[in-house]
């Protein structure tokens, strides 16, 4: 078997890579990891780090989300309260906002690009 070509992997570690500021229609929302190029940021697979204090804008999932908690706290618009361990998994056209009191880390797949709702 041959080695793995150096442009065919990517590696960094999540607690000191660079993230990418992700916008949600004109707005900041976030800092993304995804390593993957095949995809626009913010679909696929990818971690999303959001600071302490902060509450996403409201939006729309295109197919399915699935999470999981790395690290931190994310309470949804309805009170639902996640915790570090926590997998999680929102129907395709589920709207929501979710806020953090001490900041998170976490695991994202999205089937396709959310869009912004009116809160």
């Amino acid at each position: 078997m041959d080695p793995i070509k150096p442009e065919n992997r990517r590696v960094v570690n999540v607690r000191d890579a660079d993230y990418t500021q992700f916008m949600s229609g004109n707005e900041p929302d976030g800092e993304i990891l995804q390593l993957g190029r095949d995809k626009p940021l913010g679909e696929g697979f990818y971690i999303y780090r959001m600071a302490p204090g902060m509450t996403t804008q409201a939006h729309k999932h295109k197919g399915a989300e699935e999470f999981y908690i790395i690290e931190g706290d994310l309470t949804d618009n309805d009170g639902t309260e996640y915790r570090a361990g926590d997998l999680v998994w929102l129907a395709d056209g589920t709207e929501h906002c979710s806020t953090t009191k001490n900041g998170c880390l976490i695991v994202v797949y999205t089937h396709a690009l959310e869009e912004p709702v009116s809160a």
